[in-house]
This record gives C-alpha cells, sequence and structure tokens, in this order.
C-alpha cells in the first residue's frame, strides 16, 4: 500500500475550506508526514489517517505555515501514550526548531524527539524504500523529499519453472528472490526463470519553490508529483517575486519530466471561492492533473511494467 492524505492544501493563510500545507503517506502501514501546518492533527482524526504509527516528519522549510502543526501534534501523541522516538528532518534549523518545540509549555514529553539536518542529495534508507531530500527554489532554506521505493523482482515464470522441474512449492519463492536452487542434479538459477528488475514507486514532493533542476530531475518518470501552484499564471511576476510557481509552470515542468500524475497543492487563499482557473492553466499543459482539496486520498498503484 502507498496512499497518500493531503491534510493540509492551502498557501500561507487558512481559509474555511483549506489548512495548511500538510501531507500524510502511509506505506504499509507506517506512516511519514512531510510537513505539518496549523491544524494537522484535527485533520488526521477527520481523515482516520492515525498518528502513533508516525515515525517521521520532513519539514520543507521553516515558515510558519509549515510547522506550526507540530506543537499540538506531539503533545497529543504524548498525552496518547507514545514511548516510541519521533524524528523530524529538514533542512538548516532543524535542530533549533526541535530544541524550542521541546521548551516550549509547561509539559513533559513522554518520548524522545530527533533532528536530524538534511542537505540537497542525502537520502534516508528505511526497510524497501528511501527519503531523498532535492534542491528546491525559494526565499528562505528549503529542500523538497522524494519517497523512492527499491526494485521489485522481476516477473517469476511459473510454467518455465516447471518445465525446468522445480517442483512447485518454497522452492519458487527461493528463485523469486534471487536465489537458486538445486533439481535433479542440476542447478537452477533466478535469472532461469525471473525477468528484469521492476520499477518500485516514486513520490516527489517539492514544498514551496519555483520551478527548478532539482525537482525536476527528481521527478524523472514519477508515479505522482505533488507541486508547488501557488498563482495562477496570469499572477507569475507574484509568483517570481514571492518564489513560488504557478499552476502552468508546474504543469510544464510535470510535462518535462514526464510523470505519471501531477496535483496541484499549496494554493493561495485568493482562491477560495473559485480555484479553477489554476486547474485550467495546468491542463492546458498536462492532462493528467488533479487540484488538490483537503482530506483528498491517493492511492499510487504499481506498475505492471
Amino acid at each position: 500500500m502507498l496512499k497518500v492524505t493531503f491534510l493540509g492544501t492551502g498557501g500561507s493563510l487558512p481559509t474555511t475550506n483549506r489548512n495548511p500545507s500538510a501531507i500524510m503517506v502511509n506505506r504499509d502501514g507506517e506512516l511519514i508526514m512531510f510537513d505539518c501546518g496549523e491544524g494537522a492533527q484535527q485533520q488526521m482524526m477527520r481523515a482516520k489517517t492515525g498518528m502513533m504509527n508516525l515515525s517521521s516528519i520532513f519539514i520543507t522549510h521553516f515558515h510558519a505555515d509549515h510547522i506550526l502543526g507540530i506543537p499540538g501534534l506531539v503533545q497529543t501523541m504524548s498525552f496518547q501514550g507514545r514511548t516510541e522516538p519521533l524524528t523530524i528532518y529538514g533542512p538548516e534549523w532543524v535542530e533549533e526548531f526541535v530544541k524550542f518545540l521541546t521548551a516550549m509549555g509547561y509539559y513533559k514529553l513522554k518520548f524522545e524527539i530527533n533532528a536530524i539536518r538534511l542537505k540537497s542529495g542525502e537520502s534516508i534508507k528505511r526497510d524497501g524504500y528511501s527519503i531523498v531530500a532535492l534542491n528546491t527554489e525559494h526565499n528562505v532554506p528549503s529542500i523538497g523529499y522524494a519517497l523512492v521505493e527499491d526494485e521489485r523482482p522481476g516477473r517469476f515464470d511459473r510454467d518455465k519453472a516447471i518445465e525446468l522441474g522445480v517442483p512447485v512449492g518454497p522452492l519458487f519463492s527461493k528463485l523469486h528472490h534471487g536465489g537458486s536452487v538445486e533439481v535433479g542434479g542440476r542447478v537452477i538459477s533466478a535469472e532461469d526463470v525471473v525477468g528484469d528488475p521492476r520499477p518500485g514507486r516514486t513520490i516527489v514532493y517539492s514544498g514551496d519553490t519555483r520551478p527548478c533542476l532539482g525537482v525536476l530531475k527528481a521527478s524523472d518518470g514519477a508515479d505522482l508529483l505533488i507541486h508547488d501552484s501557488t498563482l495562477a499564471d496570469n499572477m507569475i511576476d507574484w509568483a517570481k517575486e514571492s518564489m513560488h510557481s504557478t499552476a502552468g509552470e508546474a504543469a510544464a515542468l510535470a510535462k518535462k519530466a514526464g510523470v505519471k500524475k501531477l496535483v496541484l497543492t499549496h494554493l493561495s487563499s485568493r482562491y477560495s471561492d473559485d480555484a479553477t482557473p489554476l486547474l485550467n492553466d495546468a491542463k492546458a499543459l498536462f492532462k493528467d492533473v488533479i487540484l488538490a482539496e483537503d482530506l483528498l486520498v491517493i492511492e499510487v498503484p504499481l506498475s505492471d511494467d
């Protein structure tokens, strides 16, 4: 399972229908957050994502609309009896932020919070996937992230295995996972019955940024790109000045990178009543695009390739 829940999709200011930036990824039961804006824990309750299995929070930058949900969230998890450590990753200033976080308020957390600073190009290896930090261009130190799954074994040719004399059963699994087996005095290797490795899935989250090479490279062939789309194309001058992207710019990058699906997020509060101009700008360049809404859930399927 690889499921993305959009807890907050608004820009700098919350609105009646959009919370600030927060995204939850559920990968086979492990919860990972990217940014954690104000009100994130209530959105987690509404979406029924759970929170106690949250292993990590990856912060793109330290503007308030991307971090103000963390103090309340960690206090709630402490009240609920969490004892497992939580790791907060981020760019420059993440260590200072965690020190401030653990010092504020008259309460004592029942679990440890660790801070790890990441630079563009660095990665965190997990069981079956990695989180890679990528360069972005905003008006404060910032990074984006790519969740990149490991390659999967190739397709197992059951008929070929039987033809070679391998009995149906546990030897199939051994071969499929790269091992060799001996049958009737003959050694059969995985290469005899298993096709080429198949790619895992890739999700890219840009955070707040201008369109840039770091996001473009990380998004090459990605299954899902979640990109800053703060403004419509007719406000490109303001997007450049504030170091954000327009919806059309996000779509142009998605098209160039050959991504499978684009989600527009971090939408300015000026589009509270009608965000269709953003969607129209993007669809003029890239067809498989979705306008993010709070509590939207997207499941990323495995490729058949």
